[in-house]
């Protein structure tokens, strides 16, 4: 070797080559210590480059601290602080720096992958900043409360980072706990009035509330076993230390107990700050298989605040009756349990809970507390040998609670029976060991005394015993094998007679024992030990001993015997093994088969290779021997050459798995490995083809197999098998040759035949229709170009409409009355809606102790306990429906009008259990309040009814009856089907006449249609012709009710809706300028009937000209001139009028189009504008002016034009914290608040499911009520169109309070479509509207129950109190049994009210 001139490389000549080789690899080091530890002379560590180098290849290496050669001038960095929390945002940190060059370029510090910044070098010291409120770490509770980086000095000569340190982040406020947050490491105190963990100690609001050190922090001190007997009423008093004194606005103190999942909070009260305690309460646990339960124990303050409990003290909730059946097992339970024995109960109970106890209550302290009446169960074993020694194991039950009460008090058929001190079981169990019996024992019982002999403390088994049968003679017969190698190992059978008696089995092999295994009757198992004493004899006697009997071998002669022998002989060994090969394909463990003295027969093994990794190559084992009994010498044979081969491959027939074969063809079986490769040749293996049941001849080669077929056909499958393998490689389908006959051929002529004659006609055919479709096309294009004209006037009258409209409504409207319902009918339309004259509002008529009896039952209603209990029972049973849901929780509501505090504390009860239930049964939160299907639903409803009907009255009530008047002027502008209740102008496409209408406003220059009053309103005289005319618009299409209603709203203007007269009790007559007075109906002799169609008259029907007079008069039962002299159909014209009620009445409000009655006598079916598309008469050629329906959809656009003002003016009203000067109602911002509590308490921040269960509450519980059923407010008539426009308005309402987003497409509903536009605005409304509540201040209970009052008195005689209470009473009779059982939990004063009342 020569080393170059540069000192770099060496020079090295071997096998005639000369390489240049490296004389250091300093470059393999990554840091200063490993590069200046590795002792390497040519290495030294870069500072600023950050490396291990050679000295000559580091920049400027002689500038002082540039290189570093020794250890010790490594670069050293510490930083002070070196941590800090979370939220201090940049600290100037100041880091000592050893052994660092000069940084005139400057250094960047880097805090891992959070921030960089520049460093501000002064002399060995550099100052960073720490990083900024965003680049701070977020530290989570589940990830601990720190957070380490490393801080890194970043050369800005190099870009190199040449030193580095850790530093620490840390969150104090992850802690939860005092203790866990002062024994933080890092610099965290605890505020525990504020409850909370914080790194500087100016947050606490307290001085005294600040906490440092461990020994300060409010805890539990250790107490001892907390025991509490379940069903007793018990306090539980806790030590403690530093417990805060709750300060103003918190509260107190609570005991939070979990048992088997179920939180129990109980008031808790502080005596001090060392001292706490758990008020009296009873705890209960479920099921008898447990005797002692330890449930976790919490104390809290102020709601969540819990004080630590370093020594997990926990409370032992106990029943002294749980697996203690006995009076030995009660006795013998803890005595802290207070347990004892109540005689007569014949149970294991407390003393308070012994009826009698004078004499008849036991104890384990008491004097003389011993159980009497010991039993005994069982006895095991049931035989052993008379020479005794049998250990025998009595169960029973009072067995004595100490082991002196049983000593020598034991006999078994009279022999005396040892107990053992090992084996007893207070109370339950005897261990005893037999004395010998002696041969004048015959017969007894198991006898036992417990401490002493008397008759109650005597047990005696309940069989009587027969010796022959108890003390049995054990012998022996053989033993097989009877030799076995001196390793032992051998497993030998002793056979015998009686050899499972007694209770312990010892074989002795001379002086080796044979180690038990098993034994019944007939036999002993026992495997032989190594033969170890070398001058003892090979051939060894066998000794069997059972308990205290030593057992002989039985001979014919009597009472003659001999032992039993045994040989070890020499361990065997394996001279020879063939052959030494195999395949991989045998199991792991094989039993081999001996032949003689020198020869046995074995299968190979397998060796443990994962089948899936399979290899080709030659395998030998590492190990390989036998395992002959113990002999240790035969495990692992290192002189064989045994070896495996792979195992035979076959590879499948073709993908699908089927071979098509003809009759005697060979089937090949392709593969590999199918011969083994062994040295020496002509070795194989023996291979079996079974094609189906038969096997086939094989003739094997290296990669195929070739089997010739048995006489076989149709489809077999195919098996091949070697070894312990088995493989199918398919399946063959052998089919013999077989030609078309001749009826094949004859039938596939015909079928050509046929099928030529099929595509000639189908061809003739095509060309015949192809004509028609022509001239159809044509007809077709005809008939668009008449459609597209219509379509254009249609958008044209559309968009005029929508211009004209809105403002010829607005002043309509103007200086309407508005005819709010009295408190008392508002409340009944919505609480019993359709229910006119409910018996809540009559007297009672009963006799006077039902009057008693009812105010007993009024005392029970007023009782929170039972009205939830009552409630809750009626709730479960199954017959209770919805409607009677919804009628007991208005009825309650009716009883507690005048305690509306007492019925809003039942109602969040109400509430809260509701929602406790809608979780616990895994139900999605949004769900909550959708539906009415509780009794509290119903009353949420009930109580917004009557603490909002004054913000009914003053703000919100204006703009719900402009929007109903609105809505009826616009719909009655346009034709209105009297049969169907279809109109031009709708809302509701359901309620839209798709149809051309040709009609006409019957409009003159100073007035319209003019009419005078008939002498019933007391107007004027019809017969003055100088009486005032009222001008009123009317369509010529209009009927003639419809006329009479349009009359009667313009007369009756201003007059409440129940105080008008009715059109059916009015006649319209046509005062012509000749004088002659018509009476016009809607049928007559002159009605229209065509094809089974009858047509309601109308103006038109009568040519009733413009100016013409008319006169609403009262019923006429005679005619008044010539031309109605004829007698008048009344029959038929009251059948309509019926209908014409019925369609219009409030008990069809969700009513779509009205049943077409025919008449009975006649079987004609009435029409006004369209028939009825449901009915097959109505030819296509009956269509007359009808186009493509959906081009009318634009008649919904004008009317939800003319309409919106009033809908924005009504949502803006609704959802407005402030409008029109009057104050948001204080049920609302009460009841949010309430749901946003129980949402708090359920740790629910999810603001969709709060924002749900607002809309919930309010807006889709009471105010889409209101909007679908203005009736229930005003008092006024709503008919079947005006409904399917306020539904519309409702859905578009319920739309905005949702929170799902809404993906409309063409084929949405219209009325979705309509206002798709506006809900996104509106829904900006609602939040906001949400938003403005939750910033109110909120109401004190105070101020909530003031206000209840006060309404509870403005109200207080609006209802029956004792009807109301008459009617609940029914459902206590309908459900008496579940009532009284529900009922039994409280206490026994309300029980026996209860029992008075009903009586």
């Amino acid at each position: 070797m020569v080393m170059v001139s540069s000192n770099s490389h060496i020079l090295s000549s071997c096998c005639l080559q000369l390489t240049r080789v490296p004389v250091e690899s300093c470059g393999q080091y990554k840091s200063c210590s490993e590069c200046l530890g590795s002792g390497d002379p040519h290495c030294g560590w870069c500072v600023l480059h950050n490396t291990c180098t050679r000295k000559e290849q580091c920049e400027r290496s002689s500038e002082p601290r540039r290189f570093a050669s020794e250890m010790k001038q490594c670069v050293r960095l510490t930083v002070h602080p070196n941590n800090i929390s979370v939220s201090q945002y940049s600290v100037m940190l100041v880091l000592e720096t050893y052994n660092v060059p000069e940084l005139s370029d400057g250094v960047n510090c880097t805090f891992g992958d959070l921030s960089e910044m520049d460093g501000v070098v002064m002399g060995n010291q550099i100052k960073c900043q720490s990083p900024a409120a965003k680049e701070v770490p977020k530290i989570i509770t589940e990830n601990g409360d720190h957070h380490i980086v490393q801080l890194q000095l970043k050369s800005k000569e190099t870009g190199m980072t040449f030193a580095s340190t850790s530093f620490v982040f840390y969150n104090c406020s992850v802690h939860n706990s005092c203790l866990s947050c002062v024994e933080s490491p890092y610099r965290c105190h605890w505020c525990k009035y504020r409850h909370v963990c914080t790194h500087d100690p100016r947050n606490c609001h307290f001085l005294e509330g600040r906490v440092k050190l461990p020994e300060d922090c409010p805890q539990l001190l250790h107490a001892n076993k907390i025991l509490v007997p379940v069903e007793v009423v018990k306090p539980i008093t806790l030590k403690a230390k530093n417990l805060p004194q709750p300060q103003s606005g918190q509260r107190g103190y609570e005991c939070i107990i979990n048992i088997q999942g179920n939180e129990k909070r109980v008031p808790a009260l502080r005596f001090n700050s060392s001292s706490v305690q758990c008020q009296n309460t009873s705890y209960s646990y479920e099921g008898m298989e447990i005797n002692s339960l330890p449930v976790e124990l919490t104390v809290v303050w102020n709601g969540n605040f819990n004080i630590d409990n370093p020594a997990q003290n926990k409370v032992h909730l106990y029943k002294c009756g749980a697996m203690r059946d006995s009076c030995g097992l009660c006795l013998k339970a803890d005595p802290d349990y207070e347990c004892g024995w109540c005689e007569d109960m014949n149970q294991c109970t407390l003393k308070q809970h012994c009826l009698l106890i004078e004499n008849r209550w036991l104890e384990l302290s008491a004097t003389g507390g011993k159980c009497t009446n010991p039993r005994i169960t069982e006895i095991t074993p049931n035989r052993g040998p008379r020479e005794g020694g049998t250990r025998v194991t009595i169960r029973g039950e009072n067995l004595g609670l100490e082991f002196r009460d049983i000593a020598f008090r034991v006999r078994v058929a009279g022999v005396e029976c040892e107990p053992l001190v090992d084996g007893y079981i207070p109370a339950e169990q005897i261990v005893c060991e037999m004395t010998e019996a002696k041969l004048s024992q015959h017969a007894g019982y198991v006898e036992i005394c417990v401490a002493t002999c008397k008759p109650e403390f005597m047990a005696r088994s309940s069989h009587f015993v027969l010796l022959p049968s108890v003390f049995q003679v054990l012998t022996l017969y053989d033993l097989s094998p009877d030799q076995g190698p001196l390793s032992g190992g051998t497993q030998v059978t002793i056979r015998g007679k009686n050899l499972n008696a007694g209770s312990n089995v010892s074989v002795m092999f001379g002086q080796h024992p044979c180690i038990f295994h098993w034994r019944n009757a007939d036999s002993i198992i026992c495997n032989t030990t190594a033969f170890t004493n070398s001058l003892e004899r090979s051939v060894v006697d066998v000794t069997v001993k059972v308990d205290k009997a030593i057992l002989h071998m039985e001979l014919e002669k009597p009472k003659s015997h001999k032992e039993l022998k045994f040989k070890y002989v020499e361990d065997p060994t394996v001279l020879r093994i063939e052959p030494e090969w195999n395949s991989l394909m045998a199991y792991l463990f094989q039993v081999c088969e001996v032949q003689n003295d020198t020869e046995m027969v074995c299968q190979a093994p397998a060796l443990a290779i994962d089948p899936n990794n399979l290899s080709d190559l030659t395998e030998r084992p590492e190990e390989f021997g036998f395992i002959l009994d113990n002999v240790q010498s035969l495990l692992i044979l290192n002189k064989t050459n045994f070896t495996y081969y792979p195992n035979p491959v076959f590879e499948a027939f073709n993908p699908s798995g089927i071979l098509e074969l003809k009759p005697g063809t060979p089937i090949i079986l392709k593969g590999k490995n199918l011969i083994p490769p062994v040295a020496g040749g002509n070795i194989k293996l023996n291979y079996t083809v079974l094609v189906g049941e038969k096997p086939c001849a094989v003739t094997v080669s290296d990669v195929q197999l070739l089997c010739e077929a048995p006489n076989l056909t149709g489809r077999h499958k195919v098996m091949a098998r070697v070894g312990g393998m088995e493989f199918s490689p398919g399946t063959v389908n052998i089919s013999p040759d077989s030609p078309l006959s001749l009826p094949a051929i004859v039938g596939i002529a015909v079928a050509g035949g046929l099928l030529i004659i099929f595509i000639v006609a189908v061809l003739i055919a095509y060309k015949r229709k192809s004509r028609e479709s022509d001239l159809t096309l044509k007809r077709l294009q005809m008939q668009m170009d008449n459609l597209e004209s219509r379509v254009a006037l249609e958008c044209k009258e559309a968009f005029a409409e929508l211009q004209t409209d809105i403002h010829e409504l607005t002043s309509d409207l103007d200086g309407a009355g508005i005819p709010f319902l009295d408190y008392r009918t508002y409340t009944m339309r919505v609480l019993f809606p359709g229910i006119e004259d409910h018996p809540v509002l009559r007297d009672l008529e009963v006799r006077w102790f039902l009057v008693e009896s009812l105010k007993l039952f009024a005392q029970l209603i007023n009782n929170k306990v039972f009205l939830l209990s009552f409630i809750r029972t009626l709730e479960s049973q199954r017959s209770f429906s919805m409607r009677d849901r919804g009628n007991v929780a208005s009825l309650i509501m009716t009883v507690l009008q005048s305690k509306l505090e007492y019925a809003t504390d039942v109602l969040k009860q109400l509430l809260a259990d509701l929602i406790d239930k809608n979780l616990e049964s895994k139900n999605h939160p949004k769900l909550l309040l959708r539906r009415t299907e509780s009794v509290a639903e119903k009353m949420l409803t009930n109580w917004f009814t009557f603490l909002l009907y004054k913000f009914l009255k003053e703000c919100a009530g204006e703009p719900l009856f402009s929007l109903f008047c609105a809505i009826k002027q616009q719909m009655e502008k346009g034709p209105i089907d009297a049969i169907t209740g279809e109109a031009r102008y709708s809302l509701s496409e359901d309620k839209l006449i798709r149809q051309q209408i040709d009609y006409k406003t019957l409009v003159s220059d100073d007035r319209a249609l003019s009419l005078c009053c008939g002498s019933v309103l007391s107007c004027v005289n019809p017969d003055n012709v100088n009486s005032p005319e009222i001008p009123v618009k009317i369509l010529n299409c209009d009927t003639i009710t419809q006329v009479k209603e349009k009359i009667l709203d313009a007369i009756f203007k201003n007059v409440p809706c129940s105080h008008r007269p009715k059109a059916a009790d009015m006649d319209l007559e046509w005062r012509q300028a000749s004088g002659a007075r018509m009476i016009l109906q809607d049928e007559d002799l002159t009605t229209k009937i065509e094809n089974d169609w009858k047509r309601l008259n109308t103006l038109a029907h009568y040519q009733v000209p413009d100016g013409s007079v008319v006169a609403l008069v009262s019923k006429q039962v005679t005619a008044y001139n010539a031309v109605n002299n004829s007698t008048v159909s009344r029959t038929s014209a009251s059948k309509y009028e019926n209908m014409i009620r019925y369609t219009g009445s409030p008990d069809s409000l969700r009513s779509r189009t009205p049943m077409i009655t025919p008449d009975l006598e006649s079987g004609v079916k009435m029409w006004h504008l369209v028939k009825n598309h449901e009915h097959g008469d109505q030819k296509e050629g009956d269509r007359g002016s009808k186009m493509v329906s959906e081009i009318y959809l634009t008649r919904l656009l004008a009317t939800k034009g003319t309409l919106q003002k009033f809908v924005d003016d009504l949502f803006e009203t609704i959802f407005s914290t402030a409008h029109r000067g009057s104050a948001l109602p204080l049920a609302i911002k009460y009841m949010f608040d309430f749901l946003d509590e129980q949402a708090d308490k359920h740790n629910i921040h999810d603001p969709h499911v709060r924002h749900t269960w607002k809309s919930n509450c309010l807006p889709l519980r009471f105010w889409v009520n209101m909007i679908k059923n203005p009736q229930f407010v005003f008092d006024i008539h709503k008919n079947s169109i005006t409904d399917a426009c306020l539904s519309v308005v409702a859905q578009t309402f319920m739309d905005s309070c949702s929170t799902s987003e809404h993906r409309l497409g063409k084929d949405s509903p219209s009325n979705k479509l309509l206002y798709a536009k506006d809900i996104p605005s509106y829904k900006n409304w609602v939040e906001r509207y949400y938003s403005d509540i939750g910033k109110m201040p909120a109401i004190s209970d105070q101020d909530m129950n003031a206000y209840l009052a006060e309404q509870s008195r403005m109200h207080m005689n609006e209802f029956n109190t004792m009807s109301s209470l008459s009617e609940i009473y029914s459902y206590v009779g309908k459900y008496n049994e579940e009532v009284s059982m529900a009922g039994e939990k409280p206490k026994d004063g309300r029980r026996s009210q209860r029992e008075r009342k009903g009586g």
